[in-house]
C-alpha cells in the first residue's frame, strides 16, 4: 500500500476554528480545534488522517490504472474514501453539485467524502475515535471494505472509523459448547476466512464476493450466501460480537451477555449500533461441491422472449430443493448487438458435475425447446466449496443505483406472473433484473431463531433486484438524481403486482431511497428501536435507512424530529 503520510500534511490547512453550530445539529469537522485532532493523532499512534474521493486521490498519485480503478481490493486496500460505487462519493444533491469525477479533477469536491479517518488497528484506537466524536459531536462514518450499495459507509462532513485492518482469524474446535467456530475481525475478508478454514477441512456460511468483509455490514443485514439454502442465512450462524459502542464502551453480544445487543445485531442493520471489531461464526465439515456456470443467448430484444425464459426458469424454480442448491441467475438485454442472456451461476452442494447436469437438464431442455435461446457457455468446476463459493474480486468503480424485493415461495405456483414481471421490467427500458435462490430450506426452517433478521425471509424464496446503472459522461448530477427515485416509480409498481405490497427486501442490496424502509427492511422495529435508545439514546451512529434516521435530515448532521 502506498504510503499515505501525505493525508497529514493537510490537516493543518483543513482544520480552522468555526464556532459551534446550531443547536440541535452536528459539528463539521472544521469547526473542531486544530489541537484537538492533533491529541486525537496521537491517541491513535499516528492513524488519522485526511481522506479525498477516490479520483482526487488517483489524481494525486500520478493517475490509477484501469485495472486499479475498477478492483475493489486494489480500492479498499489504498483508498480510505472509496466507495465500490462512486456515485456515492459524490453529493449531487448540493448546489451546486459537489463532485469528483474521474479524470476530471481540476474543480474537485469532497461531496459525501469523510475528511478524516482513523485507520483502527486495535479497540483502543476505535474508543478514541468514538469518544472524540461524541465529545465534539461529530458526525460519524463506519467502513471495512466499502462494499455498500446504499451508500451508509460514507458521510458528508463526517469523522470515518475504519476496521479495514483488524484482520485477525481465530479458529475454534469448540467455542463455548457451541461446536466449531471461527471468530474473524472485521476488516478480514471472505475469501480468506474461507482459505483459512479449507485448511482445517470446515466452512462457514458467507457471501459470494470475495472482498466483503463478513464481520461488517454484511453481517448486520443478515448474510444470504449460496450455502443459505443449505445452511442458513449467516445471521442464523452467527454466535457472538464484539463491538464498541457509542459510550466508548468494548462490549460482547451474545445469547446470554448484552443479548438484546446480540438480537439486534443479526439483522438490524449495519452501522447503526457501534463499531464492529469482531464475529464468531458457527463453523461446518467442508464438502465437495460442483459450480455450473451456464449462459444462455437469444438473437432478440424483445422482452416477450425475456418473459417465456423466466416463466419455464420459475417453472423450474422447486427442481433445486431436494439438493439444496444456490443460484445467482441475471437477465441482461444488450441493445448494441441486439441479444438478451440470461447467466446462471449455480452452487450445488456434494453432487458431482454429472449429477448436476442431471438436475438442471429439465430446466435446459425446456429453455431449448422453442429455438430461441441456445446454450453460449456452460462450464463446470467439481472441487471443496472453499474454492468456488465467491467470485476472486469484485470489480466495481460502477455508478450504479439498487433496488430490490423478497419473492415468497407462494408466488412460483404462478410461472407465468413472473415471466410478466420481467416483461414488464425490461419494457421500461432497463437492462439487467437479477435473481438469487438463496431462500427457502434451511432459511424458512430457521424460522425459529429469534433474531432481527426480517421474518419475510423465512416465507420467501427469491430475491430479485434492479440495477441501474450510469455513466458520469453520459448522466449529469441532476439526471442522477432523478435516477434515485425510478425505482420507487417505475420498477417496484411492476414488481409489486406480482410479490404483494408488504414482500420485504434484503437491507444490503436494495433502494437507498426506500419510502418505508422501516417495514420493508426491519421486521419488528419498534424493538430495534429500544434497543437503539439503550446502547446509542443521542444517535451517533446514524446511516440512511437505519434504525432511528427517521430523527435526522438526509445528511444526518441536523434533528428533523
Amino acid at each position: 500500500m502506498p504510503s499515505m503520510h501525505w493525508f497529514v500534511s493537510f490537516l493543518p490547512v483543513l482544520i480552522t476554528a468555526r464556532g459551534v453550530l446550531t443547536q440541535g445539529c452536528r459539528v463539521r469537522p472544521g469547526d473542531v480545534d486544530q489541537d484537538a485532532w492533533k491529541q486525537l493523532n496521537e491517541s491513535t499512534s499516528g492513524h488519522l488522517f485526511a481522506v479525498v474521493p477516490s479520483a482526487q486521490y488517483c489524481f494525486n498519485i500520478g493517475g490509477c490504472t484501469d485495472e486499479q480503478w475498477t478492483s475493489s481490493t486494489w480500492r479498499s486496500d489504498n483508498m480510505p474514501g472509496s466507495m465500490l460505487q462512486p456515485n456515492w462519493e459524490q453529493d449531487y444533491d448540493a448546489n451546486p453539485p459537489e463532485v469528483c469525477l474521474r479524470n476530471t479533477t481540476g474543480n474537485c469536491k469532497q461531496g459525501n467524502v469523510p475528511h478524516y479517518v482513523v485507520l483502527a488497528e486495535s479497540v483502543e484506537d476505535i474508543q478514541a475515535g468514538v469518544n472524540f466524536a461524541r465529545t465534539n459531536n461529530l458526525r460519524v462514518a463506519i467502513k471495512s471494505s466499502g462494499h455498500d450499495y446504499l451508500g451508509r459507509s460514507t458521510a458528508k462532513d463526517s469523522l470515518l472509523i475504519s476496521t479495514h485492518r483488524l484482520t485477525d482469524i481465530t479458529i475454534h474446535d469448540d467455542f463455548n459448547g457451541q461446536g466449531g467456530a471461527v471468530t474473524v475481525g472485521s476488516g478480514v475478508r471472505l475469501n480468506q476466512i474461507y482459505a483459512a478454514l479449507k485448511e482445517k477441512g470446515k466452512i462457514f456460511v458467507g457471501g459470494g464476493t470475495a472482498t466483503v468483509a463478513a464481520a461488517g455490514g454484511y453481517i448486520q443485514g443478515g448474510g444470504h450466501s449460496s450455502l443459505s439454502p443449505l445452511l442458513g442465512l449467516a445471521a442464523d450462524n452467527t454466535l457472538q460480537f464484539t463491538i464498541v459502542t457509542a459510550d466508548g464502551q468494548y462490549l460482547t453480544a451474545n445469547e446470554t451477555e448484552n443479548s438484546d445487543l446480540y438480537w439486534a445485531l443479526r439483522g438490524g442493520g449495519g452501522g447503526s449500533w457501534g463499531v464492529m471489531v469482531s464475529a464468531t461464526f458457527r463453523t461446518f465439515d467442508t464438502f465437495n461441491a460442483t459450480y455450473r456456470y451456464t449462459v444462455l443467448t437469444a438473437n432478440s430484444t424483445n422482452s416477450s422472449d425475456i418473459a417465456s425464459l423466466m416463466t419455464i426458469h420459475a417453472t423450474h424454480i422447486h427442481d433445486f430443493d431436494e439438493v439444496r442448491a444456490g443460484q445467482y441467475y441475471w437477465a441482461f438485454r444488450n441493445d448494441s448487438d441486439q441479444t438478451q442472456s440470461l447467466f446462471l451461476r449455480t452452487y450445488l452442494p456434494r453432487l458431482t458435475a454429472n449429477e448436476s447436469r442431471e438436475t438442471m437438464q429439465p430446466f435446459l431442455t425446456d429453455a431449448l425447446a422453442s429455438g430461441t435461446w441456445t446454450v453460449s457457455e456452460d462450464t463446470f468446476q467439481e472441487t471443496v466449496v472453499n474454492d468456488i463459493v465467491y467470485k476472486e474480486d469484485a470489480t466495481g468503480a460502477e455508478n450504479m443505483l439498487m433496488g430490490s424485493r423478497l419473492v415468497p415461495e407462494e408466488v412460483y405456483e404462478t410461472p407465468e406472473a413472473i415471466g410478466k414481471m420481467y416483461e414488464e421490467l425490461f419494457d421500461t427500458g432497463l437492462a439487467i433484473v437479477l435473481g438469487h435462490i438463496i431462500a427457502g430450506g434451511k432459511v424458512s426452517e430457521n424460522a425459529g431463531i429469534d433474531s432481527a433478521v426480517h421474518p419475510k425471509w423465512r416465507t420467501a424464496k427469491t430475491h430479485l433486484i434492479t440495477a441501474d446503472y450510469w455513466t458520469d459522461d453520459v448522466v449529469s448530477p441532476s439526471g442522477a438524481v432523478a435516477l434515485s427515485s425510478r425505482f420507487q416509480t417505475e420498477f417496484l409498481p411492476i414488481i409489486e403486482k406480482v410479490v404483494g405490497t408488504d414482500a420485504g427486501a434484503y437491507m444490503n442490496e436494495a433502494d437507498a431511497y426506500e419510502a418505508d424502509f422501516a417495514t420493508t427492511f426491519y421486521g419488528d422495529y419498534e424493538k430495534l428501536s429500544q434497543v437503539k435508545s439503550k446502547y446509542d439514546e443521542n444517535d451517533l451512529f446514524i446511516v440512511q435507512t437505519g434504525v432511528g434516521s427517521e430523527r435526522w435530515d438526509k445528511d444526518g448532521m441536523c434533528k428533523v424530529a
